[in-house]
């Protein structure tokens, strides 16, 4: 009888833990349906981008009632033709695609309201280990570079000038290779050297075909480098969400400089399922020791200008647009 009794006891708390979860998780599905959805187009996943994933994870964005569903969207032209489409709300690309599109005379053109990064976050492998490495070993060499036109490639071909190497005589890049496709390019042999986002530079590393001998952030210096934007439309008729989107933003910046190269790994890694825990913290450690996250979403007019010097001396654009047009600043 008395086991039978404990039986009974056993399954009504059973069923009442049932009722419970059920309970909770249909809270937890009204919270959601609370949430404003927003879509946004991320240019690249890489580990570069990591406040925005601790942001995430951590919950920041339905804090402050959003819902966002990352679309990955490789190319910044891309990136702009899925925001101008109405495809999704908000862009995550290099900040010159906004130059881009206002030059191009659309009338309802982008605007940029927060920045994620403040260096270029690509690294120079070699394909050869080089001891005491400088640009000049790359006079006469060919280096897989990125897109004509993008952040990445203007600002090495920026980092070059500024070393005296004239990137059309001295060297041979070839900008022709997929964003997506430069890493297994690389190690089909094309190639002495290629450009490379993190975690891609330190698996060529790890798989023997290569060595990273610089940081290209580190040579172009601080500059808007990747940002949020949005149709200036929206922007004008959405601005509680566009600040609540930067609300999120700074909070993932926050947690980035506040928390442990350790504890940024382990916020980020249901992003990067593919990759270590160990390998996250070397690369975040190698990210944060060239100062790559910027402590405010804020961009200066500073920073913006030499930008658009980077661009200028690409022969990417003529002359400067104005800061206060592109740049959206809440009150």
């Amino acid at each position: 009888m008395k086991k039978k009794f404990i039986i009974w006891i056993c399954i009504f708390f059973l069923l009442l833990a049932a009722i419970i979860s059920l309970f909770f998780l249909d809270l937890n599905k009204n919270d959601n349906k609370n949430l404003t959805k927003i879509k946004v187009a991320e240019v690249a996943r890489t580990i570069f981008y990591a406040p925005m994933y601790a942001a995430i994870n951590q919950g920041y964005f339905a804090e402050e009632g959003l819902d966002v569903e990352l679309l990955l969207t490789p190319g910044a032209d891309k990136v702009t033709a899925a925001v101008l489409s109405g495809d999704v709300e908000i862009g995550f690309s290099g900040s010159e695609a906004t130059i881009y599109v206002y030059n191009g005379e659309e009338k309802d053109y982008l605007q940029t309201f927060a920045q994620l990064t403040q260096k270029d976050g690509s690294f120079l492998v070699s394909r050869e280990k080089i001891d005491n490495f400088t640009l000049d070993d790359l006079r006469g060499k060919t280096v897989v570079g990125g897109r004509a036109g993008g952040m990445p490639e203007m600002t090495f071909e920026w980092a070059l000038r500024q070393n005296g190497i004239d990137p059309k005589k001295d060297l041979t890049i070839d900008t022709s290779v997929a964003f997506a496709a430069m890493s297994g390019a690389f190690i089909g042999g094309n190639g002495d050297f290629v450009t490379l986002f993190e975690p891609n530079a330190l698996q060529i590393e790890q798989q023997g075909f290569g060595y990273v001998v610089a940081s290209i952030g580190e040579l172009g210096g601080i500059v808007p480098y990747t940002s949020y934007s949005a149709r200036k439309s929206y922007i004008e008729n959405h601005p509680d969400i566009i600040e609540k989107f930067t609300n999120a933003i700074q909070k993932g910046l926050d947690f980035v400089h506040s928390h442990t190269d350790e504890e940024v790994a382990e916020a980020i890694m249901e992003f990067f399922p593919d990759t270590s825990k160990n390998d996250l913290v070397n690369v975040i450690k190698r990210y944060r020791s060239i100062d790559s996250w910027p402590t405010s979403t804020t961009f200066t007019e500073e920073s913006f200008n030499h930008l658009q010097d980077i661009m200028i001396a690409s022969n990417e654009l003529k002359e400067k647009v104005p800061y206060e047009d592109l740049i959206y600043l809440r009150d």
